[in-house]
């Protein structure tokens, strides 16, 4: 989550709002792929931290199969990153913030776990809460 969080920083550098993640590998001791939100460097609506990270992750794999791979966030994925995550076949999502107002991973919405769907990650969550939240407070009070 650290190194998550390390690229959080990165999108406020860009005037986004800041979320990182991190693509693990299936074993858990290399680092894939990482990401930050760039919709505003970037002038793209999906490229949002987690989607930017899953595909980074499979191209450097080389298959879209995310299979046994964790993606770390510093906050709960919306429905289109829940969606990409449930795609890629992800094995895990460990995310920090919870998004009442938006996330897809337990909160406002659980598209990640959905019984209908035919793949469903295990999801932990709360990890560094506070500080991936203290992040995004303070992005938005200085807005």
């Amino acid at each position: 989550m650290r190194l998550a969080l390390d690229e959080a920083e990165l999108a406020v550098r860009g005037g986004d709002v800041p979320v990182g993640a991190v693509v693990l590998s299936a074993d858990g001791e290399s680092v894939l792929a990482v990401g930050h939100n760039e919709r505003e460097a970037a002038g793209d609506p999906t490229a949002h931290a987690e989607v930017l990270a899953v595909r980074r992750a499979a191209a450097r794999l080389g298959e879209w199969r995310l299979t046994g791979c964790t993606l770390v966030v510093t906050l709960e994925p919306c429905t289109m990153c829940a969606g990409a995550i449930v795609q890629s076949r992800v094995d895990r999502v460990v995310y920090g913030a919870r998004d009442e107002k938006a996330g897809a991973a337990g909160s406002l919405w659980d598209v990640v776990r959905d019984r209908r769907l035919n793949h469903r990650p295990e999801v932990i969550e709360g990890v560094l809460a506070d500080e991936c939240a203290r992040l995004l407070t303070d992005f938005f009070r200085d807005r």
